[in-house]
């Protein structure tokens, strides 16, 4: 995380006006206590009017606020909704970042529209969700964006098993299952894994480039040819 970011969420967790200890902010960042001591002499000497007793903890002195976010209520509920589903459905990374735009879209909304966050028209379950299959996601979203190559064995539909080395393209989402995306060694083509059907997976510390043909988007060209 960068350093900005994390000045910018410790105002956020701040924002409530209850009083926070240092071991909360630090547990809540991920980061060392002494940390947290020297982001809050930072904030204050940049002007952040924070009040702190020893031994009790930190808040916001009052008048400060952050400027409210102008969203109306269908903008609201389309942010909430996709931040409960990363929440549920998403891999442990994810749903702790979910959480914290929830937190700071709460912190800075004006008043009146404050109720909009508690309402629940549309439901996000977790009774369909495949933990197992969730666990890979970070490893695989990481390994995309290093352009690593991922190992794994692989359980295919009627049971008969394989081991693949891909090149991870991207990650879908079909409702029910996780999907990802490759070029896939063994058969030197597209192909597409169910996220629960893998195990054992490994990012590899050897890495891929980028060759026409076996991009995302060309994956992407022959879907819509396809249809």
């Amino acid at each position: 995380m960068r350093r900005a970011d994390r000045l910018f969420q410790i105002i956020q967790l701040l924002s409530d006006r209850r009083v926070v200890t240092a071991r909360y902010l630090a547990d809540e960042l991920s980061v060392s206590e002494r940390t947290i001591y020297r982001d809050m002499q930072d904030l204050s000497l940049s002007g952040v009017p924070i009040e702190s007793e020893a031994g009790v903890g930190y808040r916001l002195m009052k008048g400060f606020h952050l400027p409210p976010l102008m969203f109306n209520k269908q903008e609201l509920a389309a942010l909430m909704i996709g931040a409960r589903m990363m929440q549920v459905w998403s891999d442990p990374t994810l749903a702790k970042a979910a959480q914290m735009a929830i937190r700071k879209i709460e912190n800075v909304l004006p008043e009146r529209l404050k109720p909009e966050l508690a309402r629940q028209e549309v439901m996000v379950p977790d009774f369909m969700t495949n933990n197992e299959a969730v666990q890979h996601l970070s490893l695989l979203r990481e390994a995309i964006k290093q352009q690593q190559k991922v190992a794994f064995n692989y359980t295919r539909e009627d049971g008969q098993h394989s081991q693949r080395t891909i090149h991870p393209l991207g990650i879908f989402y079909w409702g029910k299952v996780w999907t990802l995306t490759a070029w896939c060694e063994l058969r030197d083509q597209f192909r597409h894994f169910r996220l629960d059907r893998m195990q054992q997976v490994t990012a590899l510390t050897e890495t891929f480039v980028s060759v026409p043909g076996r991009t995302l988007d060309d994956y992407l060209a022959t879907v819509s040819c396809d249809s």
